[in-house]
């Protein structure tokens, strides 16, 4: 490599890691030029395998595997192509030279050929079989799918660990209650389990869809220029069995079970419109849960882990704000957003092709999964260290409580002899006296000592305090997280469970 190349933004320095698998390092090279912008989603948020997945490097020497597949597929079925061609190109697949192929698609105005031009270089016995039959998109359309899946498994591995883990959290706090909001004013108890199991279930519809997506998922695979196969129709002389045979050996040489019965040039782009609703679904249900301990933060009911040496604010030393919180949101917004870019890219597809989707898909595809990807990162780092502080749950639960329990206190004295109407009318007067003291004179709700010391009650004065057990008024809470845990997600976690010992979990960098 030459001294000038960090300042190429094509040239990122790539290493070993993982056995084989090449990672970019993205702290040096381009990264660290100044002159150039960097996609923060790369360089900031997202973590290495799914940057890895997107990158110049999994992308072209994918096309390199295609084209051994095709070439191994096509010798199969009788093509003159020789095993020392196809051994050539093996050899080949990862040592990839960018600068060249860069100048190379300077001189053709054709990425793909230039990548041609260059691996035939490299390869000089398999040069004249390289992308034989095949039209541009076979390589281009066909590794978009490949990383669409790759990426997907890594989601999902995310996904999981999420899921796991937001379950252990569910099952702790199933019966601890806490005053519910619907308008965000004080409603019915329920339980934190309960509302962490509402997180919980979101992810869980979630990562059906998810899991029917790559299940699902069907390759381009071997398809010519508007979809009929006669190139390959012409390179077997007239034989469509072997055509279809092509068709079914690189699928499945490329890890795909289901191709796409018909086809333009390019794989239907409603494939893309659905795999990003599935990850824009993932990005509701994180948004759904950051914003909800957003405003927890502010009532001091529950935070995000906060570090020790951590700065809430340059200049409120105090502060203790919710930046990882803040910043799902904030990404999570984004991704929301990028399904409507893909409906807009299938709708607008000529015919058999046209090429106005290609530097759109570009941007959106990989910048979709990065995106999911630092989302999944956050909400795990945030469910695993999330504080609950249950004294300051317990006292607004004792602030509101009073007035849930005036029904109770009600009915238990109406069955004690009294009149329901005056008793009614009595709780209804010492009600708006206990508001009125908490919002003007900004003190204790005192409600329950007004009833405690009214006459009309003195009948089951002695049982008021036992009719106010918080624990009364969260219905079958904990029984619903105990239930939904049970049902659903141990299933779900034991049929993967070699996924979860296996996967890592990214730190987040910021």
């Amino acid at each position: 490599m030459d001294k000038n190349s960090k300042n190429k933004v094509h040239l990122c320095i790539v290493k070993k890691s993982l056995p084989g698998k090449v990672h970019l390092n993205f702290t040096q090279g381009a990264a660290v030029n100044k002159n150039f912008y960097q996609n923060p989603l790369a360089g900031r948020y997202a973590g290495k395998d799914m940057s890895y997945n997107w990158s110049p490097q999994k992308k072209h020497s994918t096309w390199r595997r295609l084209w051994v597949a095709l070439a191994k597929s096509e010798q199969e079925l009788g093509l003159n192509i020789t095993d020392v061609q196809i051994n050539e190109m093996e050899k080949h697949l990862e040592d990839i030279d960018f600068e060249e192929t860069a100048a190379k698609e300077k001189e053709l105005r054709h990425d793909v050929m230039s990548h041609v031009h260059v691996f035939g270089g490299q390869c000089p016995k398999a040069k004249p079989i390289i992308h034989l039959g095949a039209t541009s998109c076979f390589v281009t359309d066909n590794t978009e799918q490949i990383q669409l899946k790759d990426g997907m498994e890594l989601i999902k591995k995310k996904l999981l660990k999420v899921i796991s883990r937001l379950s252990e959290r569910a099952e702790e706090f199933a019966y601890i209650p806490t005053l519910g909001f619907t308008h965000y004013q004080p409603a019915q108890l329920t339980t934190v389990g309960k509302r962490l199991s509402l997180y919980l279930q979101d992810l869980y519809f979630d990562f059906l869809k998810l899991e029917k997506e790559i299940e699902e998922m069907p390759f381009r695979g071997v398809k010519g220029t508007t979809g009929t196969q006669a190139s390959f129709l012409s390179l077997f002389e007239g034989d469509a069995e072997k055509v279809k045979r092509l068709n079914e050996k690189v699928a499945e040489k490329m890890g795909f079970e289901k191709l796409v019965a018909v086809s333009g040039q390019t794989y239907t782009r409603k494939i893309d419109y659905y795999i990003l609703s599935c990850l824009s679904g993932i990005g509701q249900s994180a948004y759904k849960f950051a914003g909800d301990l957003r405003l927890l933060s502010n009532l001091r009911e529950a935070e995000e882990p906060f570090g020790t040496s951590q700065i809430g604010s340059s200049a409120m030393a105090y502060k203790r704000n919710p930046m990882r919180s803040e910043r799902i949101c904030s990404l999570a917004r984004y991704l929301i957003s990028l399904p409507d870019n893909c409906a807009n890219t299938h709708a607008n597809q000529w015919f058999e092709r046209t090429l106005d989707d290609s530097a759109n898909r570009r941007i959106v595809l990989p910048e979709s999964f990065l995106a999911a990807d630092a989302i999944l990162s956050l909400m795990y780092n945030i469910v695993d260290g999330l504080k609950i502080w249950e004294k300051v749950i317990e006292s607004r639960v004792k602030a509101e409580i009073p007035f849930m329990a005036t029904e109770n206190i009600m009915m238990r004295a109406v069955k004690k002899g009294g009149d329901r109407q005056a008793l009614h009318e009595t709780i209804r007067k010492h009600s708006m006296d206990a508001v009125t003291r908490i919002k003007k004179e900004g003190k204790a709700n005192d409600l329950i000592f007004r009833i405690k010391n009214d006459p009309l009650f003195d009948s089951v004065k002695n049982e008021i305090d036992g009719l106010i057990n918080p624990e009364e008024f969260i219905g079958c809470a904990p029984e619903q997280v105990k239930d939904f845990l049970k049902n659903d997600i141990l299933p779900l976690l034991e049929k993967y469970h070699k996924v979860l010992k296996e996967t890592e979990t990214d730190e987040i960098k910021v």
